[in-house]
């Protein structure tokens, strides 16, 4: 299986783990070289303040490595106004950026977000390609609208109100969590609901995309997933049931995976993701933050040359 990032960024080094499944979600790993120097996105990224609403600013603390703010990451704090970004960012070394095209997802609730007990999320891949389309735009309540679709389609009441599937059902979406197992030295995934190829999520070392890997699985593809209808559970062959030995049960496991496997790879190669547009954003020394467009998918990635650094690509509809 190749991995679906636009043309011309060079993946070489790059390689797909087997294919793991929890329900309606599939997860393939993502192995490949790092990339030095780049701040993790909890330890080396923090939420400093939220100016007003939609407008808020995140700070690196390290003294050391500039920080890729994760493409729509979002904060979410008691009694204080939920907020998340449409776009991605470097922020240097000691630095602090101010987001004023950030969005509130939480339509009716007053305070502003600080330093405590902060835990942050990315947006559901069904908001995704809105938020994405209005980076740039400053107006706080602009998801708003999005959300209580999203929530609508779910059959919860149409409102701004993200926390509705974010905190009200978080102990069955971190279940995904614990149901897929993230790998030793994986930095990145392959996400698909049903058989359909929601994110292909790419970051620049393991220990970054430890750090970011509750709030995707979990937050950014857990609800695609969860209202999906449940597939019917797997049923074992008789040859597997009648194994005689541990080998035979070895060789049954073995052929079940590699269905899997190749049942992936079979819908990898209908993912149409070539992007029609590669537009560059945003600088930092060598590094390049781009956005990417297409009728099937769009996100962003970071590269260096043609090295690819980081990148969030989703699909556009599920």
């Amino acid at each position: 299986m190749n991995l679906p990032v636009p043309a011309g960024v060079d993946t070489t080094g790059y390689r797909l783990g087997p294919p793991q499944r929890a329900g309606a979600l599939t997860m393939v790993p993502v192995f490949g070289p790092s990339y030095p120097g780049i701040a993790p996105p909890r330890s080396g990224l923090k939420l400093s303040r939220v100016v007003t609403y939609g407008q808020v600013e995140l700070t690196n603390p390290s003294a050391s490595g500039v920080a890729i703010v994760p493409l729509h990451v979002g904060y979410i704090q008691d009694a204080a106004q939920n907020h998340a970004l449409c776009r991605s960012a470097f922020i240097a070394a000691g630095q602090t950026l101010r987001f004023d095209d950030a969005c509130c997802v939480q339509e009716s609730q007053g305070g502003y977000l600080s330093e405590r007990d902060q835990w942050f999320f990315i947006l559901p891949v069904e908001l995704r390609t809105a938020a994405l389309g209005l980076r740039g735009t400053n107006q706080y309540s602009k998801l708003w609208g999005d959300i209580a679709r999203f929530n609508g389609r779910y059959g919860l009441p149409a409102r701004g109100h993200l926390e509705q599937v974010l905190t009200r059902k978080r102990a069955v979406l971190t279940q995904y969590q614990s149901r897929l197992e993230l790998l030793d030295g994986q930095l990145g995934a392959l996400f698909f609901v049903g058989d359909t190829l929601a994110g292909v999520e790419i970051a620049p070392d393991p220990v970054y995309f430890a750090e970011v890997w509750m709030a995707l699985v979990c937050f950014a593809y857990g609800p695609a997933a969860w209202f999906a209808s449940t597939p019917a559970a797997a049923v074992v062959s008789d040859a597997a049931c009648e194994a005689g030995s541990l080998d035979d049960i070895r060789a049954a496991l073995h052929r079940r995976r590699q269905s899997v496997a190749d049942e992936v790879s079979e819908w990898l190669s209908r993912a149409a993701w070539q992007p029609d547009s590669v537009i560059e954003d945003e600088r930092y020394l060598d590094l390049r933050l781009s956005t990417v467009s297409g009728p099937a998918a769009t996100g962003q990635v970071v590269t260096d040359g043609s090295r690819l650094v980081y990148a969030s690509l989703f699909a556009t509809t599920l």
